[in-house]
């Protein structure tokens, strides 16, 4: 994909030097957009070698909730391996904490705990006034709420109303983001249709587009194509709106090989339904349940992920 090149060598011949968390630089821009045609093909990157089964094992634990990172490793999958709940282990990139980070396997209320449960625990219901003597006495009572949905109530309302615009789904939570492995990145994503196509935008916060630039887009597109698919309608826009996009001081030796190779086309995926199309949804979709289709790649470029 030449846009995804294009704005990687923006980010590397623009990029001002930042210190990070991480103790490693980053050379960083403020504000782009990554925008791809699904009709051309699945946006899977050819300029280096891609693992789609690891980025839809991601995407299958994100869209059934899950916050257990041993999940992920039984599957062979290690995107999370460096990460846990903060309450468990506080956040810090000193060696001792970091191996402490990769023994606890939990991860907090992340992306796919807030996509099917945002709100979930104890929450104080609405108080009653009761005035009694000239006072003011506030009636409190806590119950246990189940949370929102907010993936399941998008697909719904595309199904009943597809020109709503207001299908929205939201992983960043003010008041949880203590309870999370890491601040969601990308931290919310909109649905639009006119009934017979749907477009996904989606926001970053953040944007590692050297190591995780080709993962989100490959897994918001195979989301776009699954929530097509349960609801018979057909991808078109892949639309990202990136705050801080950048890159690492360690990851430009891989970035400059990358920019030289010439891109080939792209690939098309197929999802495989295990159910009648009538009765199957995106939560019974498996993570190999999936045909890619021509992908012809240059080979595999290690890059370091900064933690």
């Amino acid at each position: 994909m030449k846009q995804y090149l294009d704005l990687l060598n923006k980010v590397k011949t623009e990029g001002i030097r930042k210190k990070t968390r991480t103790g490693i630089d980053a050379f960083s821009i403020s504000g782009a957009m990554f925008e791809h045609d699904m009709r051309k093909g699945f946006p899977l990157l050819t300029t280096k070698k891609m693992g789609a089964k690891t980025i839809f094992v991601e995407l299958e634990f994100f869209i059934k909730g899950i916050h257990n990172k041993k999940w992920l490793q039984e599957r062979n999958c290690h995107i999370w391996d460096e990460w846990c709940d903060p309450r468990i282990i506080p956040y810090a990139n000193d060696e001792s904490t970091k191996q402490k980070m990769l023994q606890e396997d939990e991860l907090g209320r992340i992306y796919g705990v807030q996509w099917n449960s945002f709100g979930a625990g104890k929450t104080w219901d609405y108080y009653d006034p009761h005035v009694e003597e000239n006072e003011t006495r506030m009636m409190f009572t806590l119950k246990e709420n189940k949370g929102i949905n907010q993936l399941k109530k998008v697909i719904e309302t595309l199904k009943t109303n597809p020109t709503d615009r207001r299908m929205i789904v939201m992983a960043w939570n003010p008041l949880e983001l203590h309870t999370q492995a890491l601040p969601p990145c990308h931290y919310g994503f909109q649905l639009l249709s006119d009934g017979e196509y749907v477009d996904l935008l989606w926001n970053m916060r953040s944007w590692d587009i050297s190591l995780g630039g080709g993962y989100n887009i490959a897994s918001y597109a195979m989301l776009l194509q699954l929530i097509c698919a349960q609801v018979n309608m057909k991808p078109r826009k892949l639309i990202c709106f990136a705050a801080d996009v950048h890159i690492y001081e360690n990851q430009l030796q891989g970035i400059n090989e990358q920019l030289i190779r010439t891109p080939f086309d792209l690939p098309t995926i197929d999802i495989i339904k295990n159910k009648p199309d009538n009765e199957w949804t995106i939560w019974d979709w498996n993570y190999l349940d999936f045909k890619l289709n021509n992908y012809k790649c240059h080979p595999k470029i290690e890059l370091p992920l900064a933690v």
